[in-house]
């Protein structure tokens, strides 16, 4: 796991792991109204139902640079959401929320959409 060099202050330096970064930003995107969870693909979905502990940086990858990061983020969205509505909203939210948490430049926020699922309601409907 990489560390990024944050700060350089007048008692040390704050380096911030990409993991945290990855916590940060999946929160972020959950928080979006529309956005069913994080896709994990099938080994994370695994190691979760194993491990019985809720992976909050599942469908995040962090690229921290020098100057700049970059964050792409696998999401779930509800079906009949305006999906570029959401995942612009998904961007916006992500970006303030690791700038304004670790001081970080986040160029850029790419949203790639692995999957579209039922409100529950409609799911236990269609089930009956």
């Amino acid at each position: 796991m990489s560390e990024n060099l944050c700060n350089d202050i007048e008692k040390g330096i704050v380096k911030i792991s990409d993991e945290v970064v990855a916590v940060i930003a999946g929160l972020a995107a959950e928080e979006v109204k529309g956005i069913v969870g994080m896709s994990a693909g099938i080994v994370g979905g695994f190691t979760e139902i194993l491990s019985g502990k809720k992976n909050f940086s599942k469908g995040v990858r962090v690229n921290l640079g020098e100057e700049e990061s970059t964050i792409d983020l696998f999401v779930v969205v509800e079906y009949g959401v305006k999906i570029h509505e959401v995942a612009k909203q998904v961007q916006e939210n992500v970006k303030e929320s690791v700038e304004s948490m670790t001081g970080l430049v986040v160029s850029a926020v790419n949203v790639y959409v692995q999957n579209v699922m039922l409100p529950k309601k409609e799911e236990e409907n269609i089930e009956e």
